[in-house]
């Protein structure tokens, strides 16, 4: 059984047709390289991943245990049927902090919070999910440790360098221990060396587990690492390779 899978899918913005009939599947503990140009879809396809936007036509499969259909019960509360298999267009708005939190995104400019350190930075998002302070104070600096910060936490974003800020990202994105992480673009700003201390990290969170879906036009990096990779042109998939290459 995938853990994700895109079927079929149509993603029009008024006239302009973006996706056209794109379908793949992706298993648990994969790590798989989305590849194409600027403007081929590759970010399109994260975006519907995480419901920010939702198909125009086509469905996307998620496992991820997200409850996703509710019944009402004799009384006037609802009860919840947890379904193992989402179909991310089905599920409540209510409920897409769940799915949000087992699939945690890094993007290409950081996101980070400028106001906060590095613990606090980290920290804010497990405080809006409600989790105890004992539980925060356990989880960042693990997170952290993870991702090579644990001697940073008390700096600002301002004396960091972007590779340090990336990081922190996906220090971030890994708080609530995501089933997948997906990653936008993520050295789209930073440095060859710090681009491959971000790579280290990525593999290093996919060897305990957590699917990894990276999009990227940075062939160096494909090349690299030899994972699978999905290439999107002009909206469609053009290939599919395990162990590929930029440029095959």
């Amino acid at each position: 059984m995938p853990q994700i899978e895109y079927r079929n899918i149509i993603k029009d913005y008024e006239n302009d047709r973006i996706l056209d009939d794109v379908s793949f599947k992706i298993d648990k503990g994969e790590f798989v390289f989305l590849i194409g140009p600027s403007g081929a879809g590759k970010s399109t396809l994260i975006k519907l991943l995480i419901r920010d936007e939702l198909p125009t036509a086509g469905q996307i499969f998620f496992d991820s245990g997200v409850n996703t259909q509710q019944t009402k019960a004799e009384t006037t509360s609802l009860v919840e049927e947890v379904s193992s298999i989402a179909n991310i267009s089905d599920i409540p708005h209510q409920m897409l902090p769940d799915l949000r939190r087992k699939i945690g995104v890094v993007f290409q400019d950081f996101k980070v919070l400028k106001s906060k350190n590095v613990f606090e930075n980290v920290a804010i998002a497990l405080e809006v999910a409600d989790r105890s302070l004992s539980e925060i104070r356990k989880i960042v600096p693990n997170v952290l440790g993870l991702v090579g910060l644990s001697n940073k936490m008390d700096r600002f974003p301002k004396q960091l360098s972007g590779g340090e800020l990336q990081r922190l990202s996906i220090a971030r994105a890994l708080a609530h221990e995501p089933d997948v992480l997906v990653a936008d673009e993520p050295t789209g700003m930073i440095d060859p060396n710090s681009t491959i201390e971000v790579l280290n990290v990525l593999e290093k969170v996919n060897s305990l587990g957590t699917t990894v879906l990276m999009a990227t036009h940075d062939y160096n990096i494909v090349n690299r690492l030899k994972k699978r990779v999905i290439r999107i042109e002009n909206g469609k998939l053009i290939s599919d390779k395990k162990e590929g290459t930029y440029d095959e």
